[in-house]
């Protein structure tokens, strides 16, 4: 009974694959231009993921694990969870056709001879396993699997769910381009001829987030620490702090997704997006809105934004950045994190209206993020200490800007923001957090609470 339970929801997961997918390729291709065919490339894109999803699943029958290190070292294996790759072409517009690797890969085929080789009768087994797992990581093939990628605070720059590229923060600078031409041209050419002009909402949901599973990738840069799982004897590196130098770059990269402009949607969009008829209710891949009817302009801001700083007020990695800023003083302080933060969001000129209201959203989100740290009893005692001060310099900074000439709404942003740490400060306990909004499902869509997993 278990196998038929995990075989039926294999099945509805790949189908949640494919309508994914689908929405993917209508986002980024716009492919219902008037008076053309529609674009194979679609359907193409969805039986790929098919191809892929299936070896994925007859890879766990034959007992192989996810291995997410495999996207760095040219999509190694069918057992890491791939995004579909997209790039700009040289007119701008935006290609899938290599979305997803073709065959097994190399550590797949190093796996199976592992796992399945008969060796003939008086060899020494040991060693000739042995010589495949060294000939295996000889030639850059890694094995890093769901303790080291799926929780928020891991250290590992090497190992992430729905990563691509072989550096993260360089796939992060790539992929924010290929999410901004997908944006600027984001209209009526993503939906069907006769589809409500509400359902682009359901399109643009996947393509706003496009870079959701790689900001968490360039993340774990910051406070990170690559390691195997070495062996003695086995020549492995063990463990390796992540370059301070790289450390920062990475910190760059991942606020940059949180500027104004980088959040905001094009005008030309909001303008043609009209309630949902009463038989398209909003599920769980769209965005929460407070303006309902209509949809919220500021509600796909907050989520990315929300999305992003999660992994940089990690408590674990918070505490590595202290202990690592100890042990070796050119690694960036969780302090000089907390500055960087504050200075691309509360400190960074903001222009009025819609990218302004934006940038106050984000504020709201980062100072929320520091009272949590601050008394969160999970953190170290060096972590909320250092939260709890840079609290203070915020709140002495907004005591300032509040004396300076500013816009009503600026006025009332900084009057809330103070009111709110001081309340805090008071007494922090009894501070009434409100649970932030759920952002929408990504991939994976849904979990697999019945069998007792949440993902195959």
């Amino acid at each position: 009974p278990r196998t038929g339970e995990i075989i039926k929801g294999h099945v509805s997961l790949g189908s949640l694959r494919v309508r994914h997918d689908y929405l993917i390729a209508e986002g980024l291709l716009a492919p219902y231009e008037k008076g053309k065919p529609v674009s194979p490339k679609m359907k193409e894109l969805a039986l790929a993921r098919l191809r892929q999803l299936s070896a994925h699943e007859v890879g766990h029958t034959l007992g192989l694990q996810h291995n997410y290190s495999a996207s760095t070292v040219n999509r190694s294996s069918v057992m890491d969870y791939p995004p579909p790759v997209a790039t700009l072409a040289a007119d701008g517009t935006i290609d899938v056709s290599r979305a997803y690797a073709t065959g097994i890969g190399a550590w797949d085929k190093a796996a199976i001879a592992f796992g399945y080789t008969d060796f003939a009768p008086g060899a020494d087994e040991h060693a000739a396993l042995n010589g495949i797992l060294d000939a295996a990581f000889g030639r850059g093939l890694r094995y890093l699997t769901d303790q080291d990628a799926r929780p928020a605070g891991s250290s590992s720059t090497l190992a992430h769910l729905w990563d691509s590229g072989e550096n993260a923060v360089d796939e992060l600078t790539r992929l924010m381009r290929v999410r901004e031409a997908a944006l600027r041209r984001f209209g009526e050419e993503n939906v069907p001829e006769g589809a409500a002009l509400s359902r682009i909402e359901d399109a643009l949901t996947p393509i706003y987030l496009l870079h959701r599973y790689q900001v968490e990738a360039a993340s774990k840069f910051v406070g990170g620490m690559d390691y195997t799982h070495a062996v003695r004897g086995d020549g492995q590196a063990p463990a390796r702090i992540v370059a301070p130098a790289e450390q920062r770059r990475a910190l760059t990269a991942v606020l940059d997704t949180l500027k104004p402009e980088a959040l905001a949607l094009p005008e030309s969009l909001l303008r043609i997006l009209p309630p949902r008829p009463p038989d398209q209710d909003r599920g769980r891949e769209n965005f929460r809105v407070r303006t309902s009817p209509a949809f919220d302009a500021l509600a796909p801001a907050e989520a990315a934004a929300r999305h992003t700083l999660q992994f940089l007020f990690s408590p674990e990695r918070a505490a590595r950045l202290v202990e690592f800023h100890a042990r070796d003083a050119e690694n960036p302080a969780f302090g000089d994190i907390l500055d960087a933060i504050v200075d691309v969001t509360w400190k960074a000129p903001r222009a009025a209206g819609y990218t302004g209201e934006i940038a106050r959203v984000v504020d709201n989100i980062v100072l929320d993020d520091m009272m949590r740290l601050s008394v969160d009893e999970s953190s170290s005692y060096a972590v909320r200490a250092i939260a709890s001060l840079k609290l203070e310099e915020l709140k002495s900074w907004i005591a300032g800007a509040q004396s300076t000439g500013n816009d009503g709404a600026t006025r009332a942003h900084l009057f809330l923001a103070a009111a709110q740490i001081a309340r805090f400060q008071k007494n922090p306990v009894a501070f009434p957090f409100k649970a932030p909004p759920v952002p929408p499902d990504g991939p994976p869509i849904g979990g697999m609470s019945c069998m007792g997993d949440t993902e195959f």
